[in-house]
């Protein structure tokens, strides 16, 4: 199926009524409630204040959901993962960026040779290295490959001896990206169409989690960040565009759409996190998102009368070891994980004032830290909207996963 959103009125279901719906389905399963992911999309579209979001399909990892939410009013195109997710997603949409270098021969080569995909897909580069790989397996002739320029947005203090932001592309400096323009443009293989910058540490990092010292931090830092970013790219968007004019200039993520989408540097945002709104995106100040994927497992066994166990569940998020990687219990309400287990890979125990009522059977749901690395351990998303006011499942697509697709 594939989902129309138009068609949705209702902002969200909650997991109480999404729990009646599936009683028949059996865990582990994932659910997304359609109402509260259009809410979020439609939210994000504000906060880009008419400038396009690029999609970002690692967030979603779901091909349905992609095209349902590139239908709206407000999105284009594609930031892909991989390049061999990108040719594979190009079949349908005609604007997919990589977001990372790629060193994959095949897909190289497969892009070279289909006149359609090189015209669809646009690679990521930071080094004259990356350009000289690339033409060591498609050669320096024959039709151009479109590439963009990934600047580094972290901010570097006390002459690089402090970095504060994702370790990302070597290209900091103005002066460093008109250089790789220029070997861009010298070669005959090659058309520079865009820039992107991604500020990871500020779209990334909650600014109101943690401890009062621990926001302010954040908050200084981001303050501090933001406003050395907003004048190197503009300055680098200008260098770069005196050697080659560009068709975009790529920023931002779900927690930065509002402030980035402000520079006027800026011809659009790349965002996705936001649709289904993870646990990570819960320590924003300035974003009102509502939880929109779910996954479900069941309860097997009684270990006290404090505590109720349920079968797996530690679905844990990419990045940095932490409790904030870890899923959270989302209904029914009062329950923890523990310090000493966290979530299991064979079981997750589960304590607070909701274990007492649980047994063999009952359902818990959860939500997962990072938004689309949920789809990487089910096959099938059910979808759940209201129907005339009503919520019903609508439909069940499948993931990546389920279409036999594992790219990262």
């Amino acid at each position: 199926m594939n989902p129309d959103l138009s068609t949705i009125t209702a902002r969200s279901s909650g997991p109480a009524v999404l729990n009646a719906l599936t009683e028949h389905l059996e865990p582990p399963f994932a659910v997304v409630d359609l109402g509260a992911l259009k809410s979020n999309a439609g939210a994000m579209v504000v906060s880009a204040a008419g400038k396009p979001i690029r999609l970002a399909s690692k967030s979603v990892r779901c091909r349905e959901l992609t095209r349902a939410v590139l239908a709206m009013p407000g999105y284009r195109g594609v930031l892909a993962l991989t390049l061999a997710e990108a040719l594979w997603l190009a079949e349908d949409v005609d604007d997919v960026v990589v977001g990372y270098p790629t060193a994959d021969r095949e897909m190289l080569t497969h892009l070279a040779d289909n006149s359609v995909l090189a015209q669809r897909v646009t690679l990521m580069v930071d080094s004259t290295d990356q350009l000289d790989f690339i033409e060591t397996v498609v050669g320096t002739t024959g039709a151009k490959l479109r590439v963009c320029i990934d600047l580094d947005a972290s901010l570097r203090l006390l002459g690089g001896k402090v970095h504060l932001g994702p370790r990302r592309s070597p290209i900091h400096e103005p002066e460093a990206a008109a250089e790789l323009a220029r070997a861009i443009v010298a070669r005959d293989r090659f058309h520079l169409v865009g820039l992107m910058a991604y500020e990871g540490h500020i779209a990334g990092v909650g600014d109101d989690a943690g401890t009062l010292l621990n926001k302010v931090q954040i908050r200084a830092m981001q303050g501090v960040s933001a406003r050395e970013l907003r004048e190197r790219r503009a300055k680098a968007v200008a260098a770069v565009q005196s050697v080659a004019p560009l068709e975009f200039v790529n920023g931002g993520g779900t927690g930065s759409i509002a402030a980035t989408a402000s520079e006027d540097a800026i011809t659009e945002v790349a965002a996705g996190s936001g649709l289904y709104c993870p646990t990570l995106f819960d320590g924003y100040r300035h974003l009102t998102l509502d939880p929109a994927a779910f996954y479900v497992t069941s309860v097997v066994r009684r270990p006290s009368a404090d505590f109720a166990t349920v079968l797996g569940g530690g679905w844990v998020a990419s990045g940095a070891a932490g409790t904030d990687r870890l899923p959270t219990p989302a209904w029914p309400e009062g329950l923890k994980l523990t310090g000493l287990e966290g979530a299991g890979e064979a079981q997750t125990p589960l304590h607070g004032p909701g274990a007492g009522h649980l047994k063999p059977g009952d359902r818990v749901w959860f939500r997962h830290a990072k938004a689309g690395e949920l789809c990487e351990r089910v096959n099938e998303l059910h979808l759940i909207a209201p129907i005339d006011g009503t919520p019903e499942i609508v439909g069940t697509v499948p993931t990546y996963r389920g279409e036999g697709r594992a790219f990262l």
